[in-house]
């Protein structure tokens, strides 16, 4: 009887942790010009600086400890999730993205998980394809790194964003390998709006 309820508390276990990943695919692999290819492997290869300037100023701090609250229960350890925040927010404003909108993509993806994988292969926060370092990277990459994980995930839907001309919803298809499809994109889009959309305070003059 005990190994048949330890037996029913691992299929649990398991069940719960794919259940945690339904919604995470993967890129599917496409033929990509040599200039995509350059272009994308230099963004990739600028050295990362996260404590820029644009990471000391009141609007990009009030956001930080905002987004920090919000993803407290998510991430308790408040060094990490620090951490996490303000390279998400600077690799995010690199690429042209809404820090908001990745903070969206990241809980419909992995959950805020480090270690994620998906069925497919796809790793880390951001659920990227190992096929992407071969592409675009370099062998020493690695997809569980922090900041090479968000990096690689805001460069890419920045590409498939480009790729299809501004269609948001068009970009998220192709992030998760499901192009066509509504559910994925309408789950990104929903976490964003309803979760991670911030409208920061501002004091009325005289005030």
């Amino acid at each position: 009887m005990k190994l048949f309820a330890s037996g029913k508390a691992a299929l649990a276990g398991l069940l719960l942790g794919a259940a945690g990943l339904a919604h995470a695919g993967g890129q599917l692999y496409e033929p990509m010009s040599a200039s995509a290819r350059a272009y994308l492997s230099k963004s990739l290869a600028d050295v990362a600086v996260t404590q820029v300037a644009v990471l000391k100023t009141a609007e990009a701090q009030s956001w930080l400890a905002e987004m920090s609250r919000r993803l407290a229960k998510r991430m308790p350890d408040e060094e990490a999730r620090m951490e996490f925040l303000q390279t998400l927010y600077y690799e995010a404003s690199r690429a042209g993205l809404d820090p908001e909108l990745m903070l969206g993509l990241i809980q419909v993806e992995s959950g805020f998980k480090k270690y994620a994988v998906s069925p497919v292969g796809a790793r880390g926060y951001t659920q990227v394809m190992p096929f992407w370092i071969k592409l675009i990277g370099t062998p020493e990459h690695n997809l569980f790194q922090l900041r090479t994980n968000l990096r690689y995930g805001a460069l890419i839907l920045r590409h498939y964003i480009d790729i299809e001309k501004g269609d948001l919803y068009r970009a998220l298809g192709r992030y998760n390998g499901s192009l066509g499809r509504p559910e994925y994109p309408t789950l990104v889009v929903n976490a964003w709006q309803k979760n991670w959309r911030y409208t920061p305070t501002t004091k009325t003059a005289g005030l």
